[in-house]
């Protein structure tokens, strides 16, 4: 990967300039004639970049993720595969963040099956596939820089990666960046008083779809442990805690950033967490220093 920082890359040196269809790529692709070597500092005929835009709060980006963002030719945010995706449907929590910063014009949706828990499915592929084919288009119909806006960080449980990988499959030449972002981890610590790592401490960062043995795992171990996506596992989580005696310093962050967002300890009536919902467990600490 280039350490070429992202952004919106220098005009392009004279030659055949293919006629735009729009940013969805809508209309017949036009090829476009390419130089027989690149300058070695040129920019890249077609960047795609992942931007994190943080846990959902637009203060929360940072300066490089807005400038990359409004720099963009396109800025594409995923949503549920569902109908009206596309339409009137709520905006997604990506796609809410970064409308502080970019106009309705230049962003477009990525129907995403975000919910699908039986691993690589059909459903699943053919959304990742769908979503390739639109970037490239957006590429063939004039676009010279798209940023795919994600919650969090795009190297850090991001559906980023799937896009990136598909995107480069179609098109291998499409140079690939990312733009690191503030995850819900540092956010709930951040809000919660509650520090991640402290010393020699190891941190663990899982989703709870990984399994209960892991879990099981991470918690019997010295460390602060960090969960993803326990909606639906909650009681499962409250039952492992309370196995490791480590129930009474977890904090549960759900929602936040949004007007229902709750900050505490675990509750086990919570059976209705949303998907985006994270679980600190803070490492065993008796005394100042304790783990220097």
């Amino acid at each position: 990967m280039s350490a070429t920082r992202p952004g919106r890359p220098p005009t392009a040196p004279s030659g055949p300039t293919p006629t735009p269809s729009g940013p969805t790529g809508a209309g017949r692709a036009v090829k476009v004639s390419q130089r027989a070597g690149p300058e070695p500092d040129a920019a890249p005929a077609a960047l795609l970049t992942g931007v994190g835009v943080g846990p959902g709060e637009a203060d929360l980006l940072t300066v490089r993720a807005v400038r990359v963002l409004r720099e963009a030719d396109l800025v594409v945010v995923p949503v549920m595969d569902r109908p009206g995706a596309d339409g009137d449907a709520p905006a997604g929590r990506a796609e809410a963040t970064v409308r502080a910063y970019v106009p309705a014009e230049r962003l477009h949706r990525l129907p995403f099956a975000l919910d699908d828990t039986g691993g690589v499915t059909a459903r699943r592929e053919a959304a990742w596939d769908a979503a390739a084919a639109a970037v490239v288009a957006a590429f063939d119909g004039g676009a010279r820089s798209v940023a795919f806006a994600t919650i969090g960080d795009p190297n850090v449980y991001s559906t980023f990666g799937y896009l990136a990988q598909s995107v480069r499959a179609l098109r291998p030449t499409v140079q690939v960046r990312s733009v690191p972002g503030i995850t819900a981890m540092q956010d709930l610590a951040a809000r919660s008083g509650v520090p991640l790592c402290e010393g020699r401490e190891p941190l663990t960062l899982l989703p709870a779809t990984a399994g209960a043995a892991l879990v099981e795992d991470a918690l019997a171990g010295p460390g602060t442990v960090v969960v993803y996506k326990g909606w639906r596992r909650h009681p499962e989580l409250i039952e492992a805690l309370r196995r490791h005696g480590r129930l009474a310093d977890a904090v549960l962050g759900r929602s936040l950033g949004l007007p229902d967002e709750r900050i505490g300890p675990l509750d086990g009536a919570d059976d209705d967490l949303p998907y985006l919902s994270t679980l600190l467990v803070p490492a065993r600490r008796d005394r100042r220093g304790g783990k220097l």
